[in-house]
């Protein structure tokens, strides 16, 4: 499967941006998907992730309650809206996928992945 992520840009502190993933070349409702992110000189860390039912999620304790994720099945594309965002979101942001068994099942670990995007970046400004 092929992944694009777009939506990233600059912003300040305090305001949202959506980011989004289109995937294309298999059947997008077979996969968990996932967002990462990595910011300079660190080491890709995960974000969130939903399973391919969209019954499920997932978050890292930095965004929990200001991030949200989602797809859309019919458009075959996951998002990432991203609310309150502060400087230390800033990052480039990848999506990924993985193939899934199971409903409901997501995945937290870089390695759980084996498709990726380009990465997106997000800059946020104090």
């Amino acid at each position: 499967v092929q992944l694009q992520a777009s939506g990233g840009g600059l912003v300040q502190a305090g305001g949202s941006l959506r980011l989004s993933c289109a995937a294309s070349g298999r059947t997008f409702s077979d996969y968990a998907m996932g967002w990462f992110r990595q910011a300079p000189g660190n080491e890709r860390v995960f974000v969130a992730t939903l399973s391919r039912s969209g019954s499920r999620t997932y978050y890292a304790d930095s965004v929990k309650g200001r991030f949200t994720i989602s797809r859309d099945n019919a458009k075959n594309t996951v998002y990432l809206q991203m609310n309150s965002l502060k400087p230390e979101d800033t990052a480039v942001y990848y999506c990924a996928a993985r193939y899934s068994l199971g409903a409901d099942s997501y995945y937290t670990g870089v390695r759980d992945y084996a498709y990726w995007g380009q990465g997106t970046l997000v800059t946020v400004s104090s």
